[in-house]
């Protein structure tokens, strides 16, 4: 039996990055780039106007005020997407709209609501200084700037960018496809919830559910019998993904066929046994490369211990380089007994308590019971070397997501 450490070491350093692939900018959201991308023109084109109003020479309206405006002659309108015809000289001004470009001689621009127009031309109520309002060519990028770095991940803004540099598709990490295999005779599908004896088989779609969270494609491969060949042919079809992952089948039971059988079929055992609660007989093993999960078949287990193994896998397969999730200190609001020797990952939920962070368990922590990680926020984790630890004792906890229990309102929100 090995520690959680050396487990996690074992199977990251197993794990290559996938190839890539080619697709649209909205497709590519929340993966990683594996290609430079450069400017190929300034952005903005041209100087423009960051504001409606009217562009002019700024030496032309120094002095104006509220009870000294000045009087501009009006040469052309300027609409967004049109091209200035005329060049602004002394005592002139043109109507311009946000975005529309600055015509030539003009250096400055006035916003409408410090303006007066009628008959005489407009009025200008405001001094304006050299530059004002006017949006420069190249000042967000420049024709040749390494915009987006390799290894970068695509969010909004860089999907925004993305279509300003006319880019309407890049280079992303493949997704690996992920093969699941659920063991067991007791097991049944979705539809036949309430069969007496039969438990439906809610790994296949928790797991399924992991899996598309960190980027990955599931492949249902379905339900093994607890029988030699149907095991076999089941991990046979299995090898066509990038990573295996079973639940169910790796403990020391009569039917627990999934060690032999990944043996059999050419998958080497690395490891069998974590020193962890729950997911103690998980197993890993490697085909040529390609990463073999035998996770425990209680709901609670498997869960968990994807979150701990295959996720960060299946993270720095697709290029990622942050692929833990966040870890926090929290105080502890009981008492937790445990057994020495082994990790625990229990079930909890973190809050904020005044200026304190506060976490609690979700209550029966039985591996069977998915209700709690249904109440879940994170998992409180409590070293091997530890067999008690008093309420009010600060923990480490790994957060599962942003529930609004661990959030408090933005500090521009507050009175």
């Amino acid at each position: 039996m090995i520690t959680v450490k050396e487990a996690l070491n074992h199977i990251l350093s197993s794990i290559s990055s996938l190839g890539f692939e080619k697709v649209d900018i909205l497709s590519a959201l929340g993966r990683i780039i594996g290609e430079d991308v450069y400017a190929p023109r300034n952005i903005p084109p041209r100087d423009n106007s960051a504001m409606d109003g009217y562009a002019l020479k700024s030496k032309d309206i120094t002095g104006a005020g509220p009870d000294n405006p000045v009087i501009l002659n009006v040469i052309e309108d300027i609409p967004a997407g049109y091209t200035p015809q005329k060049t602004v000289g002394s005592g002139e001004a043109a109507r311009i709209m946000t975005g529309a470009p600055v015509p030539e001689g003009a250096d400055a621009v006035v916003m409408v609501e410090e303006t007066k127009s009628d008959d005489a031309g407009v009025r200008i109520y405001a001094e304006a200084a050299e530059g004002q309002n006017i949006r420069y060519a190249g000042e967000d990028v420049r024709d040749g700037d390494l915009v987006i770095r390799a290894g970068t991940l695509l969010r909004p803004a860089e999907t925004g960018m993305l279509s300003a540099l006319g880019c309407s598709f890049v280079r992303v990490y493949q997704k690996p496809m992920v093969a699941l295999i659920a063991t067991g005779d007791e097991l049944i599908g979705i539809d036949g919830a309430g069969s007496p004896g039969k438990i439906v088989n809610s790994n296949s779609y928790s797991l399924a559910a992991q899996v598309m969270e960190c980027g990955g494609i599931p492949l249902q491969i379905g339900i093994a019998k607890d029988n030699r060949d149907d095991l076999t042919a089941k991990f046979r079809d299995a090898l066509r993904a990038d990573i295996i992952v079973s639940s169910a089948g790796v403990s020391v039971g009569d039917y627990d066929f999934v060690k032999d059988v990944m043996e059999d079929i050419g998958i080497k055992i690395e490891f069998w046994q974590v020193a962890e609660r729950p997911g103690k007989p998980m197993t890993f093993g490697t085909r040529e490369g390609k990463p073999v999960f035998g996770l425990p078949g209680n709901p609670v287990s498997s869960m968990i211990t994807f979150e701990q193994y295959v996720r960060p896998a299946i993270l720095k397969m697709t290029g990622h380089k942050d692929i833990f999730r966040k870890i926090i200190r929290a105080k502890l609001a009981e008492d937790i007994k445990k057994k020495k020797g082994l990790r625990y990952f229990i079930r909890g939920r973190v809050r904020n308590q005044g200026e304190s962070v506060i976490v609690e368990t979700t209550g029966e922590q039985g591996s069977g019971i998915l209700k709690s990680m249904v109440l879940a926020n994170c998992i409180i984790i409590i070293p091997e070397d530890m067999d008690f630890v008093r309420a009010g004792s600060e923990v480490m906890v790994q957060i599962l997501d942003n529930s609004q229990d661990f959030t408090k309102d933005p500090e521009y929100l507050s009175d």
